[in-house]
């Protein structure tokens, strides 16, 4: 059968694929459209196998609030361009909306989008942009009112940075502001009680031995490790940080003064905590050409 430029062009309109591709694959299906979409399928899968070993670091994080509940999630891809690509950003956004009802990222990967499990359309999303991609993280967190804020947004509700916090009382206006400064401080958790025991005592450790170099007493000492975690705590703890809005008062004092609490806040950053290694692709290439 006659491979004709409507043909390729439909398919590719159909598949995103490229046009060498498109035309293969109607070519090797003898100009079966439905065959030809599976074929560029199994090949878009083949593509993704090989693509899943690269680094994926960089992407988007976004935000979904639906009432009290709000979830965050970090879709990662290779290079920071993909992150302006208007497919990529629906993409993204349609998976945020789908973890508005699971708990999980096994969950999402699993859960339906469009027809299809959000694995799928990872993997058919790798074959048409080019790129290692994941869906990496998600939190969720539920609250009388939840407000949500991202950070260098490259389209509504995602951006490198997204924050949810979830409080009683206070207005959305309050809300945005805690936000704001939860992406720019970084708070390891809401107050002394919800930071890890093994943390705390590590730091405490760390104090007691940069204290005793000081050669002074036990007792002089255990006075300045008290001074020295308070000062921990007001740097690592939401509630007793300096609030970035007004730095005479913590972030505590702020929203009770405001007549509201803060319970709960999530705080995602793309590539956050992920190792890039950097290629030496001269090297690769030398070493291919030695044999």
């Amino acid at each position: 059968m006659a491979i004709t430029a409507s043909m390729v062009k439909e398919l590719r309109d159909t598949t995103g694929a490229g046009m060498m591709d498109a035309k293969k694959a109607l070519t090797e299906t003898d100009g079966d459209m439905e065959a030809a979409v599976d074929w560029l399928r199994t090949k878009g899968l083949a593509k993704a196998a090989k693509k899943s070993g690269r680094t994926a670091a960089e992407g988007l994080v976004a935000v979904k609030v639906e009432g009290g509940h709000g979830v965050a999630v970090e879709v990662n891809s290779e290079t920071d361009f993909v992150g302006k690509n208007a497919d990529f950003q629906k993409m993204v956004s349609g998976i945020a909306d789908v973890a508005t009802g699971v708990s999980d990222v096994d969950a999402l990967n699993a859960a339906d989008m469009g027809g299809k499990p959000v694995s799928t359309v990872i993997t058919d999303a790798i074959a048409k942009i080019g790129e290692n991609m994941s869906v990496r993280r998600m939190q969720s967190i539920d609250g009388d009112q939840v407000v949500s804020y991202v950070h260098n947004a490259v389209a509504p509700g995602m951006g490198k940075i997204g924050v949810l916090v979830a409080m009683t009382g206070g207005n959305e206006e309050l809300g945005k502001q805690i936000a704001m400064h939860i992406a720019a401080v970084n708070p390891a958790s809401l107050s002394e009680a919800d930071l890890d025991p093994a943390v705390v005592e590590k730091e405490k450790q760390v104090q007691m031995d940069i204290a005793r170099e000081s050669g002074k007493p036990e007792a002089v000492i255990e006075k300045m490790i008290t001074g020295r975690m308070q000062k921990y705590m007001s740097e690592v703890t939401l509630l007793n940080q300096a609030f970035v809005v007004n730095p005479d008062l913590t972030v505590g004092k702020a929203a009770e003064e405001a007549g509201a609490t803060i319970t709960g806040f999530v705080r995602l950053e793309v590539g956050e905590g992920i190792e890039v290694v950097k290629e030496d692709f001269a090297a690769e290439v030398a070493k291919a050409a030695k044999g």
